[in-house]
């Protein structure tokens, strides 16, 4: 898997993503997820879930010497059609490579959600409350690229792969089926589909990357919204 060398910009202002691109961020996510593992406590909801991995990616992006991109927090997606204080939304993580620096529309959005093998309400808002987004243009509207993190608290990961790939199917169609890709050595499984965003045709390709953290599980998993 090749991934970005320090310091060696891109320079291109566009919504696409190369290949070490998206190598680099598969790779900050699932080692910063791995980091992230020990500081998790029992029955961890998804926001303090989401700021101690976003703070592990950080801290393996400076050890890697990755000063080409940024990570930022929970970041405001503001709607530019209007005037008024409409926001579209609030995306968990976000990176920006440095050819998308100064474009505030230009970003890499990774939307963050429990799962849990098992429970049909945690895995179901992973496609309701997380790809849905992507679908509808509320996060990563003509993007080429959007990511999706599932935290498993639960295993096996099959199960809930298999729960969500049908759920994609019967909504999106077969397209937004998850196929097998480039694997990481830290995650559980990465995998990709695509889908028309907002019944147009721009289609954004979706990498879905399942990570274990089971320290964050409980005795009795509640199906509550973080």
């Amino acid at each position: 898997m090749s991934l970005l060398a320090p310091d060696g910009p891109v320079g291109r202002p566009t919504f696409a993503l190369s290949d070490d691109q998206i190598a680099t961020v598969v790779d900050l996510v699932c080692r910063g997820s791995s980091a992230a593992r020990s500081d998790l406590t029992a029955g961890m909801l998804e926001v303090p879930i989401t700021i101690v991995v976003r703070k592990a990616m950080r801290r393996v992006k400076k050890t890697l010497g990755l000063t080409n991109l940024q990570i930022r927090g929970e970041v405001e997606l503001e709607d530019m059609s209007t005037n008024d204080p409409t926001l579209l939304g609030r995306i968990d993580i976000t990176l920006q490579f440095m050819h998308q620096f100064g474009d505030e529309d230009a970003y890499v959005a990774i939307e963050c959600k429990r799962v849990h093998a098992g429970d049909t309400g945690l895995n179901a808002r992973y496609v309701t409350e997380g790809v849905d987004r992507f679908f509808k243009s509320r996060y990563a509207a003509g993007h080429d690229w959007g990511f999706m993190l599932g935290y498993v608290l639960a295993l096996p990961a099959s199960d809930v792969v298999k729960y969500i790939d049908a759920r994609l199917v019967k909504i999106y169609g077969k397209n937004a089926g998850l196929a097998a890709t480039d694997q990481h050595a830290q995650s559980l499984a990465v995998l990709e589909g695509a889908l028309v965003q907002n019944g147009g045709d721009h289609k954004i390709r979706l990498r879905h990357i399942f990570v274990d953290m089971l320290p964050a599980s409980k005795a009795t998993v509640e199906s509550a919204t973080a």
